[in-house]
């Protein structure tokens, strides 16, 4: 039986509104950081401009996926489209990868040509003031991920978050050439590629989790809760994935093998909406009823 309500729908569209106003706040930072980066010669600061324009890439790679991830399920999607959500967050590792390599160049060209960036009182100010919008949007991101359910919004926010690093890191940068240490601006810029390397690392790997189906759920809970219902005698087999506000579940119970098949069936329902109830997430649950056998022929059942 699956949970029937509008919810997706309404889930989507506000997802998609929150990364419409976030390509803008990516997109104005990007600008102001490439700009004052080509004027004052520094890679450091065009690194972090190049940066927060692939933000912006990501916003709108977000935005086509989730236009795909909002349609109902279909003949051919009988599971619907949310995984292209997942899609999308790899996209948005890939693009975070293309930053690094980016950084990377950029860095040692700064080292090996001796490149010195010209350190003025507006150009400090325009990073600062960045990084403050990098911090809000962060913030946003993240609590409208979590209130939505969404793996791509909170993947963005990781991203912007990294975001947020590089800036500190060139204006430590920034600072330290001030003082007379040149070299800091490509130093700190290879510093840091570890930081964009990590966060890529952990957008991937929970893109990857969903795609590749890992468990949801606790298998033992569900047991727990399944075994709850008056009539089954076991549960096994229990099996769980999807996203994190998008479950689907299948299992086995046993019951004693003299119920009518009407009855099994009445067993089944309880199950589904004893699950449905403890985890709010689940829309899906698939009930195998199977006539009971001995325990004692079964190891690792649970029975009651």
């Amino acid at each position: 039986m699956r949970r029937v309500d509008a919810s997706p729908l309404e889930r989507n569209r506000k997802v998609r509104t929150v990364l419409a106003a976030i390509l803008v706040a990516n997109w104005a930072v990007a600008l102001a950081k490439l700009a004052f980066g080509w004027m004052s010669n520094s890679a450091a600061v065009t690194a972090d401009g190049a940066h927060s324009f692939i933000d912006g890439g990501s916003n709108v790679l977000g935005l086509v996926a989730m236009s795909v991830a909002s349609r109902p399920a279909d003949e051919d999607h009988p599971y619907g489209h949310g995984k292209f959500e997942a899609l999308a967050s790899l996209g948005i590792g890939a693009m975070i990868g293309i930053a690094m390599l980016e950084l990377g160049r950029m860095a040692f060209d700064s080292l090996l040509h001796d490149r010195h960036p010209d350190v003025t009182p507006l150009m400090f100010g325009v990073m600062v003031g960045t990084l403050l919008v990098n911090l809000a949007v962060t913030r946003f991101e993240r609590l409208q991920g979590e209130k939505l359910k969404s793996p791509l919004l909170l993947a963005d926010a990781r991203h912007t978050l990294s975001d947020v690093g590089v800036t500190l890191a060139v204006l430590v940068s920034i600072g330290l050439v001030h003082l007379g240490y040149p070299k800091a601006d490509g130093i700190v810029t290879l510093a840091v590629m570890g930081v964009v390397a990590r966060v890529a690392w952990g957008i991937v790997k929970q893109a990857v989790g969903i795609l590749s189906d890992t468990a949801r759920l606790d298998p033992q809970r569900v047991a727990h809760h399944t075994l709850q219902v008056p009539g089954v005698l076991s549960c096994r087999d229990v099996r769980s994935r999807g996203m994190e506000g998008t479950v689907y579940v299948d299992l086995k119970i046993e019951v004693d093998p003299q119920l009518t098949t009407a009855r099994a069936h009445e067993l089944a329902d309880a199950v589904e909406t004893q699950l449905q109830k403890e985890f709010p997430e689940v829309v899906d649950v698939v009930v195998h009823v199977e006539p009971a056998r001995s325990p004692s022929s079964l190891p690792g059942i649970s029975t009651r």
